[in-house]
């Protein structure tokens, strides 16, 4: 074979050889018609992703977060349009003018009518890749956003959908090809996409393997250069690929002075008041009836066995556990109560951000840097200018021994160290009273002391404080009083002193003496 038939090998195909036309492939490579098809499909798949993907978020939050009846309505939809294959969708809409004529306009155009059918169909699936994402987010994160007095618009907008985006984001990176891929079935309503322009050359020469391998050479393109974008955009919201170095020296300034719960001055003024507070979970009777009263400057530490309601007790007071009965107050005024409703304080989210949180897990935000996540709070409020706010900021990490950090995120960080991060973000909002829930339980036991040394630093200073604790040197060492729990019910509420004077077989004093001793042991 000499000239053109050189470049034609010969291909076995049912039995037959046929000719493949290399050049002919070759010359598809320039052609005109299948660029400005491969732009169209590109335009339709971005818009149709998009869109879907906008749509999709707000379906897949309806689902997960909104009242009974708009989850059903979410869920139905997606349902429907699932089912419902896109085919049909493509015509149904292409053709629905002829039922409501003054559609005539958008719908009589192929790209629009192919782009409204596409959206609403991908909607169904994005929304379901969303609620993978939402679901995905830790339930600590909307409870610190909740304990920085963060209404639920702000939660979702600063906290759970950014981390959700970055969680969904390889599914919505994979189901955008997957948008490439059914623009195809758009050329049933004539709209030149690739395959339609493929279609088009090859009923004119007949040379269908060749043109279809053009096809497939455009589609695998597009794919290429939008999964290398998204690569690059995960790349770019991960924030585990981040790294930051130290600004300075970090160090615990001020430390604690080791001043006992006898030498604190406490004030007359009753900050936190519980009056019969009950609490069930089922048959389980977790609080029953518990009366406390904190005054300001006092520290409080709370002890127990697992299980006796210590926790639940704590997390009452700023309402990340409801109440069956009961009252709080909280600075004299009506805080939360129960009298057969559920009620909570009309200012609730400009009121709780006096009363700060720090939790066993950290919750620190993970995709803000450590700067970012004690600034969010005072920004998120208002209080003060942007300068003002970081420099406050910046002195608590100080106080924390945490300012040399401040540029690095949480997953660069030691247990130890995002818990002090944590302390530095509740201290941020200048609250009138903390509560700790076992600040240590996840942390090792070589990192337990700059944890305990930087709560004692705050009660060497006068804050009010609510701990639960197993660390019961340390809670004879900061505390005013200590209340022991069991089976729900308060059944010591003493002093250090009064402690010491009870008979060393009295219940206290023995859960306190075994617990020294597992902790010593361990």
């Amino acid at each position: 074979r000499t000239g053109r038939n050189a470049l034609r090998p010969l291909l076995f195909t049912g039995g037959m050889f046929m000719d493949f036309d290399w050049e002919y492939l070759l010359t598809l490579a320039g052609n005109r018609d299948f660029w400005a098809a491969s732009l169209l499909v590109a335009w339709l798949s971005t818009l149709t992703w998009l869109i879907g993907s906008f749509l999709g978020l707000f379906v897949a939050l309806a689902r997960t977060t909104g009242p009974a009846w708009l989850k059903q309505v979410a869920g139905t939809y997606i349902w429907f349009f699932r089912s419902l294959p896109l085919l049909v969708l493509l015509i149904f809409v292409y053709n629905l003018p002829q039922a409501l004529p003054g559609l005539q306009p958008i719908l009589s155009n192929p790209f629009w009518a192919g782009l409204i059918a596409l959206v609403i169909s991908e909607t169904a699936y994005l929304a379901e890749i969303h609620r993978g994402g939402l679901l995905a987010v830790e339930r600590g994160q909307h409870e610190a956003a909740r304990a920085l007095g963060i209404k639920p618009f702000g939660k979702y907008r600063h906290i759970v959908v950014p981390q959700a985006i970055r969680v969904a984001l390889p599914a919505l990176g994979n189901q955008f090809i997957t948008i490439v891929k059914l623009t195809s079935l758009v050329s049933v309503i004539s709209l030149a996409e690739v395959l339609l322009v493929g279609q088009r050359l090859y009923t004119r020469n007949f040379l269908v393997i060749e043109t279809l391998a053009a096809v497939s050479c455009y589609y695998v393109l597009i794919v290429t250069v939008f999964g290398y974008l998204l690569g690059k955009f995960e790349k770019r919201l991960d924030v585990s690929l981040r790294t930051s170095g130290e600004i300075s020296p970090a160090t615990l300034v001020n430390k604690a002075s080791g001043l006992s719960g006898s030498q604190r001055k406490v004030g007359q003024e009753v900050v936190v008041e519980l009056k019969s507070i009950k609490k069930s979970f089922g048959s389980k009777v977790v609080l029953n009836h518990i009366d406390l009263q904190v005054r300001a400057g006092e520290v409080v530490s709370i002890i127990g066995p697992s299980g006796s309601g210590k926790t639940t007790l704590i997390r009452t007071v700023n309402t990340l556990q409801d109440i069956d009965s009961g009252y709080i107050e909280f600075n004299g005024k009506s805080w939360i109560g129960n009298s057969g409703r559920y009620t909570v304080a009309k200012n609730f989210y400009d009121e709780v951000t006096h009363i700060g949180m720090v939790f066993q897990s950290f919750n620190l935000f993970p995709h803000m840097s450590v700067l970012e996540n004690v600034t969010f709070g005072p920004r998120y409020h208002g209080f003060g200018s942007p300068d003002e706010i970081r420099e406050n900021a910046m002195h608590n990490l100080e106080k924390m021994g945490m300012a040399a950090h401040a540029s690095k995120y949480p997953h660069q960080l030691s247990g130890g160290q995002k818990q002090r991060v944590a302390i530095a973000r509740a201290l941020a909002m200048k609250p009138k009273v903390m509560l700790f829930d076992e600040p240590t339980s996840a942390l090792d036991p070589e990192l337990v002391g700059e944890v305990l040394q930087a709560i004692e630093l705050l009660a060497a200073e006068g804050m009010t404080m609510i701990i639960v604790t197993h660390e019961m040197r340390f809670a004879r060492r900061i505390s005013d009083r200590i209340i022991m729990m069991e089976n729900g019910s308060i059944v010591a509420d003493k002093t250090v002193a009064e402690i010491d004077q009870d008979p060393k077989d009295s219940r206290i004093r023995r859960f306190m003496s075994n617990a020294e001793g597992s902790h010593a042991a361990a």
